[in-house]
């Protein structure tokens, strides 16, 4: 199997099945004598891990990580850095009533057609369970990007919409994001998403989202040109999350109703004597590089394929049936793509500073 790893100077691949004995990842290219210990990553690991609330699976993952190389007294070495987390509460038995049925939505029935086998225990490598790698590899990350002279570098996401139900821009407020189980930057429209959700959780309905991630403090001139755009990779590295269907910069889709007049983020002269914009609809990356201005990207999420509402399929014989998944699954995934989609913003950005920093005049 190709395609598990990413990155070019700050790389990581991970590794392992949702219902196997542990998942995990390697991440090559960590500079030396950065600080980093188990604790560190754990915080990250713990705004992601199942179980937390009604609103997410139920399934009971401590997510305890592993330092296992890379690492001494402290400080990173330069070596791989691999992280291992051990799963501790599969229920397989849940899954035995699909083993030969293609989830509608799901990767069954694509991973069959591929590989002619398929791991049916809650989606093998296909499952969101491998998301822990990643937000474990964004911790990384982010120590590489704290060692960014005078930069400041903050990372931060929210839900901005639930279903068809969005938030407020005047009520936003990140400090709400910690106060609520669905990230969401509106307090007002948190406690409306608690009603809706609910009535779709009991109903055995699913529904999908779209998520905001911010990096505030990365400096002009990051990235590449034509095919490695800073844009590119950073839509590039959403679209590898679980169940994304769309990812935009800036303004995204919004831009085609505006006027070029609109559109336009027009520029002074500040006080330092460099450029400040007075808008950011370029999501602060133009032909490929770093404005210097927050950086904004948002991914569609789809609901979740697994539900317990009756859907008509086949089976892997060729026959006609219908599927209910049972199990423990998000009725709205995009809650936990959060911290997903905040660790693939700190991975992109390591690795546009890594190699900024390797053509340093």
């Amino acid at each position: 199997m190709a395609g598990n790893s990413f990155g070019t100077l700050f790389r990581f691949t991970t590794f392992g099945e949702s219902h196997g004995p542990a998942i995990g990842c390697v991440v090559d290219g960590v500079p030396p004598r950065l600080p980093l210990d188990e604790g560190f990553i754990q915080a990250f690991l713990d705004k992601r891990k199942p179980g937390q609330n009604k609103y997410v699976t139920q399934r009971q993952e401590p997510d305890r990580v592993q330092i296992k190389s890379g690492v001494f007294e402290g400080l990173t070495t330069g070596t791989p850095v691999m992280l291992f987390i051990e799963n501790e509460d599969q229920r397989s038995k849940d899954y035995g009533d699909i083993k030969d049925k293609y989830r509608p939505g799901h990767a069954d029935y694509t991973y069959d057609a591929k590989y002619g086998i398929r791991d049916y225990r809650g989606g093998g490598r296909s499952s969101a369970r491998e998301t822990a790698s990643r937000v474990a590899a964004g911790a990384v990350a982010r120590r590489v990007l704290e060692s960014v002279p005078g930069a400041g570098i903050t990372i931060r996401g929210a839900m901005v919409q639930m279903g068809p139900h969005k938030v407020d821009r005047a009520n936003w407020d990140w400090s709400a994001v910690a106060e609520n189980p669905f990230f969401c930057p509106d307090r007002q429209a948190a406690e409306r998403w608690a009603d809706y959700l609910d009535g779709l959780r009991k109903s055995g309905n699913s529904v999908g989202a779209v998520v905001e991630v911010v990096a505030s403090g990365v400096p002009a001139g990051w990235g590449e040109p034509i095919y490695d755009k800073l844009d590119s990779e950073l839509a590039a590295a959403m679209m590898t999350i679980n169940a994304v269907k769309g990812v935009e910069i800036g303004a995204g889709f919004a831009a085609a109703e505006l006027t070029g007049i609109e559109n336009a983020d027009e520029m002074r002269v500040g006080p330092d004597g460099k450029p400040v914009f007075l808008s950011n609809h370029a999501g602060g990356v133009l032909g490929g590089i770093s404005t210097g201005q927050d950086i904004v990207v948002r991914f569609a999420i789809k609901p979740t394929s697994s539900i317990l509402t009756p859907r008509l399929t086949v089976d892997r014989f060729g026959n006609e049936t219908e599927i209910v998944t049972k199990g423990r699954h998000d009725p709205c995934v995009g809650i936990r793509a959060v911290p997903v989609g905040e660790a693939m913003m700190a991975v992109v950005l390591a690795d546009a500073y890594l190699r900024q920093k390797a053509m340093a005049r």
